[in-house]
């Protein structure tokens, strides 16, 4: 289950750099209305392991094409 189905975000076939993506989803979320807490968390879990775990961390926060 997404977090937030109705934020959409396209990371699919773009440039595959952690920090690309971690700006392109914090952008999304701040556009969206999410406050800096809830944005700070995100941050906080996606960047606590692997890239594999940042776009795992990614898919459950938002719906990504």
């Amino acid at each position: 289950m997404t977090r937030h189905p109705e934020i959409d975000v396209q990371i699919i076939g773009q440039d595959g750099n952690a920090f690309h993506v971690l700006g392109k989803v914090n952008r999304a979320l701040k556009r969206a209305g999410l406050s800096d807490e809830e944005r700070a968390e995100f941050m906080a879990e996606a960047t606590s392991g692997d890239y594999d775990h940042l776009l795992a961390t990614v898919m459950a926060w938002v719906e990504v094409w």
